[in-house]
Formats: structure tokens, sequence, C-alpha cells
């Protein structure tokens, strides 16, 4: 990967148990524009409290995140831990801990061993000579099968920069911010304001668009720093450099996203929930969750059962402005019910078909405005429940 100016390092801290890594860091060269999102939930972890105090100047350095335990639900402690950690290894690093942001996941309501970080932090501060993102993305996994990454590329001022993300989730997936852990990096030199801008509408257009199973976590973080290092002019806001870069910035990160989605806790569909003809956009949305997140729905796509009418209560409960004699749903090109009513047999044997396909998009359209919302689901397997029966074994 050609991204300037940043380092990363990844060890085994038993945090959890043994036998992987699990404690990562993510270093900058020099101190980087910064933006964060955190889960909107009322109980939040030790490390989205202090990142979140940290990150209202705009500016952080580094990133130490940790897998097998969220520091979530532990008191007083879980805060002393947090600072200790990020004081540890920001000294390591002769930076300010105000330029630390700090991550976890894992297992809630567990104290985090604060001894096993600190008989960890020399390596991981001594392995960033050989380190690499990739070996970050595979640190931060819990009950992930593979490691997420992607990255684009553009050019500023006649100066070429990369964007490149990891992000790591596969359960406890549901709209409100991010909805997993999610770190940025980019070389390019952006304005501040723009990138708060242009990062908070791609979160909204991809992390916020996704659902796996309707929970959200007490961790969720998503966070960019974007350090200059390229050697670009300023990117700024209303340039057509600046349109070019909020382009690839959605694109890493609906790809991050849809590949969550993809990894879905014993999920085997893939499904783009497609709404249009709402009163609003909001209303579209409303829809569009009401059915990614119905259980009936998704039970339906792993039996790789047309029951399109299950999609239709979902729709009319959601809240959104419904005229059902104006409700009309396909499944790929294949029309099931046009005006509120089935479209017949015909329909019934060619949808179940495409339930049969691992990728497909249901399309519903309301036939009252202009509004429209895009999201992504998977389905519900007894695999899911294998999965969450014995997470915390």
């Amino acid at each position: 990967m050609n991204i300037k100016g940043f380092t990363f390092s990844a060890v085994e801290a038993a945090i959890k148990k043994p036998g992987r890594k699990d404690l990562a860091l993510i270093v900058s060269d020099v101190p980087a524009v910064a933006a964060a999102v955190f889960t909107t939930s009322a109980v939040k972890a030790a490390p989205v409290l202090l990142s979140a105090e940290r990150i209202a100047g705009g500016t952080a350095q580094a990133l130490l995140v940790n897998s097998g335990n969220a520091n979530a639900c532990t008191g007083d402690n879980g805060m002393t831990v947090a600072r200790e950690t990020s004081r540890l290894v920001a000294e390591g690093l002769g930076i300010s801990p105000d330029l630390l942001q700090v991550s976890s996941t894992g297992v809630i309501g567990v104290q985090m061993p604060l001894d096993r970080f600190t008989a960890a932090i020399p390596a991981l501060i001594d392995g960033r000579a050989s380190g690499t993102f990739d070996d970050v993305a595979a640190a931060i996994m819990t009950t992930d099968t593979f490691a997420k990454m992607e990255t684009g590329s553009g050019e500023a001022g006649g100066v070429g920069y990369t964007v490149a993300g990891i992000a790591k989730g596969a359960g406890m997936i549901m709209p409100n911010m991010a909805t997993m852990l999610s770190f940025i990096i980019t070389d390019a030199a952006v304005e501040p304001e723009f990138l708060q801008q242009a990062f908070r509408r791609a979160v909204d257009v991809s992390f916020n668009a996704i659902t796996v199973d309707g929970d959200m976590s007490t961790n969720d973080t998503c966070l960019i720093m974007a350090n200059g290092m390229a050697g670009n002019p300023d990117i700024t806001e209303g340039s057509a450099e600046g349109n070019a870069f909020a382009v690839i910035l959605n694109t890493v990160l609906l790809s991050l996203a849809q590949q969550i989605v993809r990894d879905g806790e014993g999920a085997t569909k893939f499904v783009e929930i497609r709404i249009t003809g709402a009163a609003s956009d909001a209303d579209a949305k409303r829809a569009a969750l009401a059915i990614a997140n119905s259980s009936l729905v998704k039970t339906a796509f792993f039996g790789q059962d047309a029951n399109w009418g299950r999609i239709f209560a979902a729709v009319g409960y959601s809240g959104a402005e419904v005229d059902q004699t104006r409700l009309s749903l396909s499944f790929d090109d294949v029309c099931m019910a046009r005006n509120g009513v089935f479209a017949g047999d015909d329909a019934e044997a060619r949808g179940t078909a495409v339930l049969k396909q691992k990728e497909f998009t249901v399309s519903v359209d309301l036939g009252i405005g202009s509004g429209t919302a895009t999201m992504y689901t998977s389905d519900l397997t007894h695999a899911y429940i294998s999965i969450n029966a014995d997470y915390r074994s």
C-alpha cells in the first residue's frame, strides 16, 4: 500500500486468551487532521468516552486498539485503564496522550487486564519497523471470518494521494453512527472542516446504512486521520478535487460497510434494500430499516421463501407514510406485487429463483413521492444463534 507517513504494529497480548495478535497500533509521523463518530448508545465504553473527549480538538496522531475485551461497563477502573494504556503508548512514541485515540472491541463487562497491556506495549512500539496495515486489520477481528480492507487513490494539485481503511464487525450491527470499528487513514492534505463534513456524509451512506441483527454496540467507532504527507495543496469543499476526494472516501467506506454485511454472523445472503417513491428520504429510510431488521423477512431470505407479504407488513409498521394501493415490490427484476396486489404464480416461481442467489436486491416503490433510501442487510440463520449463544466461552 502506497501511503505516506503512517506506521503500523500488532502483537499478541493475550487480552482474552493467547494464540493470536490482539493489540494494534497506527501512528502518523506528524499530527493529523482527524474526525470521528461514535455509538449513539447511552451506554458507552471507556475508550469511546476518552476518545470522544480527545477528538474534539480535531487532531490525532495515533490509535491504540485491542480486541478481546470491550472495556465497557467497567466503571472507574475501565477509564483508568484506558488513560493509563494510552499514557504508556504516548510516552513510548514521544507524543502527547491527547493525540492518542483508544478503541476496544470484545466482551462487555469484563475488567481490562492492564498488566497484559503493560507487558506488550514495548514490543508493540518496536514492531512499527515491520508491521503492516493488514496486521492491524487482522488484530481487531472478533467473530469476523475475514479481515476487511479497502483502498482508493486520487490526485490533488498534481500530487497523488491514497485513502485506506479497515473495519471489523459481523454482529451487533445496526445503524446510528457507525456500527462497528473502522479506521480510515489518508496522506492527503484536507481542509479540516471539509474533512469533517465529507466524513460524516460518507458514514451516513455506508455504516449508517447497514444492519445485520439490529443491535448497536457500546464501542462503535469510526475514525479518520489525514496527515497531509502526500504534499498536495489542501483539498477544500466545492472544488473539483474536493468532489473527487468525497467520491473516493464514499467508495472506501461503502466497500467496508458492505464487507461487514457479507460477513454477518451466520449470514448466507447479502441483500440490498431499495426504497423509492416515499414521501421523504427520512420516510424511505424508515421503511428500508423496518424491512432490513425484520426477523420474519430475514428468515424468509434464509429459507429462500419469496414471502413478499412480510415485506409489505414491515413497510406498514415502519412509520413511513403508506398507501397500500400504491405499493409495488420486486426481487431483482421480478415484480412480485403491483399496487398492493400479488403478481401471480409465475412471479412466485421466478422470485423464488432470485432468492436462491447469494446476493439480490429488494425494491419497494411506495408510489407517493420522490423520497429514496438504500440499506444493506443479511439473512438470519441457525448459525447466528449458535455463534451468539456461546460468544463468551
